[in-house]
């Protein structure tokens, strides 16, 4: 009985058969589920941020030890996704490699990863349709736009699409991927209009200094930026509607990340090529480069796209929240009646709405920055322990049959633990406070609830009840 039991690959398939998710998805919809994810506030928002408070120009060298960083951590996924093709994501690897504690520790982060991430990404929402209001004379009340911290009572756009965003995932997956595809075009429009229009106006003088802030700022960057790249995880937590997961898993996982980080790269060069670093702290650095050299239609097309590309991270992050707790329900470390499947959509709807209801309260009702600055942490220590997984997988199922294999894993799976635990050492030391305060407080809800109410502890005690 103790809390380091592992749960065996042949019950998590059999867990699995029984839920009833409908296989709908293919490796194009992983990938546009990837890059829907990825390409979103990070692109939008966080490279002017990054790049005037901490790295300058830098911040493509940034972006280069970010994309490492997941590289490493991606290839340890893939592997994991097509041998253990359940979902749950990093929680599941863990349950089955490392034992029940080290899965409900990142079970736990990665609840704290996709809630307070979508979050920030309904905020952002918020303030983006917001910007457009503004921009066409309508001034929306600061009362219901803003939360309470900001001077206002409830932001009640975030509220809005996080509900909406909830009852689309409710109503079936290849519905929202459908619509997912359509947005993941248009912001990838958007993309491409930026670099056609910023590409020819760059001025090399802008990118001196390289490295204004130093080699430190650089680092502090890609811990910064690590945000950016999140979303390759979620393709993983799809792993129980995928039409063929052991070759589409990580078709999609690899493929989205490397599509990515060439539009984050080239995008973050012209950035800080067309206007000089400093002046990129604001809400919209794309747009705003686009206005300071004149192109306002495009700049107001690119603001459109912008919402677009935050739609589909908000889709891409409240489906992966939504997986991530029903695969932690079903195996009992919290009540398993929320993971209840819909008899019509295929969906598991209860837990679907329930985090749609705790993201449309945080996102309006909580500041953003207290809401974001707690995903990266959460996030590297799963991607930390999904690379200890794919070692754990190597030693104790070598024969096991996966149709992808990490290459050099005993240098690509220490190389993802070392890069990620070395951001996580980067991040704020409030970061670190706050996240030793999550997890204390998931420490106690699991010795509460989860440890006598597991279905793998009841198990194992019918299993001592018959050997007595």
């Amino acid at each position: 009985m103790s809390v380091f039991r592992t749960i065996s690959l042949d019950s998590l398939r059999a867990g699995a058969a029984r839920t009833g998710l409908k296989k709908t998805l293919g490796a194009v919809d992983l990938i546009m589920l990837g890059v829907g994810m990825i390409i979103g506030t990070g692109i939008f928002v966080f490279t002017g941020v990054v790049a005037a408070k901490y790295a300058g120009p830098g911040i493509v060298i940034s972006l280069v030890l970010s994309a490492l960083t997941c590289a490493f951590a991606a290839l340890c996924y893939a592997e994991m996704a097509a041998a253990v093709p359940i979902a749950g994501s990093a929680y599941t690897y863990s349950y089955a490699m490392l034992g029940e504690i080290f899965a409900w520790l990142v079970g736990w982060c990665l609840v704290l990863e996709y809630s307070l991430g979508a979050s920030a990404v309904a905020a952002g929402w918020s303030a983006y349709v917001t910007g457009i209001f503004k921009s066409a004379g309508i001034q929306l009340p600061v009362a219901f736009t803003a939360v309470p911290a900001d001077g206002g009572i409830v932001n009640l756009p975030a509220v809005f699409i996080a509900l909406f965003i909830s009852a689309l995932l409710v109503r079936g997956t290849k519905e929202s991927t459908n619509l997912n595809r359509i947005l993941v075009v248009v912001k990838l429009a958007a993309v491409f209009l930026f670099l056609v229009l910023a590409g020819p106006k760059v001025n090399p003088a802008n990118w001196s200094p390289l490295l204004p802030f130093g080699i430190s700022g650089v680092l502090t960057g890609a811990a910064t930026m690590f945000l950016a790249y999140i979303g390759f995880d979620c393709v993983a937590t799809a792993a129980e509607e995928c039409k063929n997961p052991n070759r589409d898993l990580p078709i999609g996982i690899i493929g989205s990340l490397v599509i990515c980080t060439v539009l984050y790269i080239a995008v973050a060069g012209v950035l800080t090529g067309v206007v000089p670093y400093q002046e990129l702290n604001n809400a919209e650095p794309v747009a705003f480069a686009l206005r300071s050299i004149g192109y306002n239609i495009g700049s107001a097309l690119v603001g459109t796209g912008a919402i677009a590309g935050i739609t589909t991270v908000l889709i891409a992050v409240m489906y992966g929240q939504s997986r991530i707790l029903f695969a932690i329900s079903r195996d009992g470390l919290i009540p398993a009646g929320i993971c209840r499947v819909h008899p019509t959509y295929g969906t598991p709807y209860i837990v679907t709405l329930g985090a749609g209801i705790a993201v449309s309260l945080a996102s309006g009702f909580l500041p953003i920055n207290v809401i974001a600055e707690l995903t990266n942490i959460g996030t590297l220590f799963a991607f930390l322990m999904t690379a200890v997984g794919v070692l754990a997988l190597r030693y104790r199922h070598p024969d096991l049959p996966r149709s992808f294999k990490c290459p050099a894993v005993y240098f690509v799976a220490p190389a993802a633990i070392v890069s990620c635990g070395y951001l996580m050492y980067c991040l704020p030391g409030d970061t670190w406070q706050r996240f030793s305060i999550w997890v204390a407080l998931g420490l106690i809800v699991y010795l509460a609830y989860g440890y006598r109410k597991s279905k793998l502890n009841k198990e194992q005690a019918k299993s001592a009840k018959r050997v007595a």
